[in-house]
């Protein structure tokens, strides 16, 4: 079902505000990010999760990943981290590097793709980390765009692609990276690349020096 889909400039000072009351009602908010635009939701509510792979036309076999505030909220969503994980985040984060961790069984199945892992990520920009400070320190949160088409690097791109779809949208003019984030996942012994993203791979191996590709 089509719904009306409000936008509002990311300066705007009703918008975090807005973006909270329609987190908390189970909406979908796109907002920008360090990398490309994302679109978010209460990672608890399982109604808004599915809503939000309905929206992107996105497989349910495909995980979601979830933003924090700060490294201490990966805790919310993190039954335990790996050794490397205070190195990798004291290089990377705040940053464009999303780290694959084993999941709470709290957290709802639907998000990660029935897999006992979570991915997480500290993005590097002001309205998104004070949006998600304000929404409890972390969202559900991948990118604005219908699965199989190309990430959002402005406000223009993602609402051309989730207008009524989505229940609001923060415009906060293009996103400086432009590039999505670089997947690792430390769920194994050995650490393995998923996406390169914006790093060339020496960067990671300054940090994992067994990466695998």
């Amino acid at each position: 079902m089509a719904v009306t889909t409000r936008r509002l400039a990311a300066g705007d000072a009703q918008a975090i505000p807005a973006a909270l009351e329609a987190l908390r009602a189970g909406g979908l908010v796109v907002f920008p990010t360090d990398t490309v635009y994302g679109v978010g939701c209460d990672l608890w509510n399982t109604e808004a999760i599915a809503r939000l792979y309905a929206a992107k036309a996105r497989p349910l076999s495909l995980a979601v990943p979830v933003l924090v505030a700060s490294p201490a909220d990966v805790l919310q969503v993190a039954r335990s981290l790996p050794v490397s994980f205070e190195s990798a985040i004291g290089h990377f984060w705040p940053g464009a590097l999303t780290l694959v961790v084993p999941r709470k069984l709290e957290v709802p199945a639907i998000l990660c793709g029935d897999k006992d892992s979570v991915a997480v990520r500290m993005p590097a920009h002001a309205l998104a980390l004070e949006l998600l400070r304000q929404a409890g320190g972390a969202l559900a949160v991948t990118s604005a765009n219908r699965s199989g088409e190309p990430s959002s690097a402005t406000a223009d791109d993602a609402y051309k692609d989730l207008a009524g779809r989505i229940d609001l949208l923060l415009d906060g003019g293009p996103c400086a990276g432009g590039t999505a984030s670089a997947i690792i996942d430390l769920t194994a012994d050995t650490p393995r690349l998923l996406r390169v993203g914006p790093f060339r791979p020496e960067e990671l191996q300054k940090v994992w020096p067994t990466l695998e590709a």
